[in-house]
């Protein structure tokens, strides 16, 4: 529920800096770049386990 909420807030701000430009004001600037930049971050990567003492790679890696 909050992702959704967080979304439909960054939605807010970039329907009102295309459609309203002038009347946007920092507020909208920033939810607007800040969820952009968010979505920048490689959410993909993630922490290997066993990467502790007596921890081999696999063959060929």
């Amino acid at each position: 529920m909050l992702g959704a909420s967080l979304g439909g807030l960054w939605w807010w701000a970039v329907l009102r800096l295309l459609l309203v430009p002038g009347q946007a004001g920092v507020v909208e600037g920033a939810v607007a770049a800040g969820g952009w930049g968010l979505s920048l971050l490689p959410v993909h990567a993630a922490a290997v386990r066993g990467r502790g003492p007596g921890f081999s790679a696999p063959p060929g890696g």
